[in-house]
């Protein structure tokens, strides 16, 4: 079994030292779902929320949250993004929202959890704007789709 890295041998919790390692280009693809009712759906679709493009502000906040992602999980380390992009895909059909969040860095770690900060926090916005028509809309799904770059290689999810 692989030891936790964020816990020292007398099961304290710690920041990992990644002083001695190397600076390798990164990036991570995470995904997340919000689903809603029909009627919200549509609302989004038609640009018609009150609160204003929906969409375009939930893009905003996903590349700001990525940015600070150090800020919102206390072990994470800041890194050097060199870019964010959030991007959706909308299934009226089936009521339902992907958020999809890339992180591209050359630091000595990160991308997983700000790929996956973005996303949730893009999600969270997308509830934001739409809980007064639907506060049963259900946010989920969030996993890291890939990663490469770093000591542990690539990685895509099956």
């Amino acid at each position: 079994m692989n030891k936790l890295t964020h816990i020292d041998d007398d099961g304290s919790i710690k920041m990992v030292d990644i002083s001695e390692k190397e600076i390798t280009t990164r990036f991570a693809r995470g995904c997340g779902r919000i689903e809603m009712s029909p009627d919200t759906m549509d609302m989004l679709v038609s640009g018609k929320a009150k609160k204003g493009n929906v969409l375009e502000t939930a893009r905003l906040a996903g590349i700001m949250a990525a940015k600070k992602n150090s800020d919102l999980i206390p072990l994470c380390h800041p890194i050097k993004i060199k870019c964010v992009t959030i991007d959706f895909d909308i299934v009226p059909e089936k009521n339902f929202v992907d958020v999809f969040c890339e992180i591209k860095c050359s630091d000595a770690t990160g991308a997983e959890m700000e790929a996956l900060c973005g996303v949730s926090i893009a999600c969270l916005t997308i509830y934001d704007m739409l809980k007064a028509v639907d506060k049963e809309m259900v946010i989920g799904n969030i996993c890291l789709l890939e990663k490469s770059g770093g000591k542990t290689g690539h990685f895509i999810r099956k």
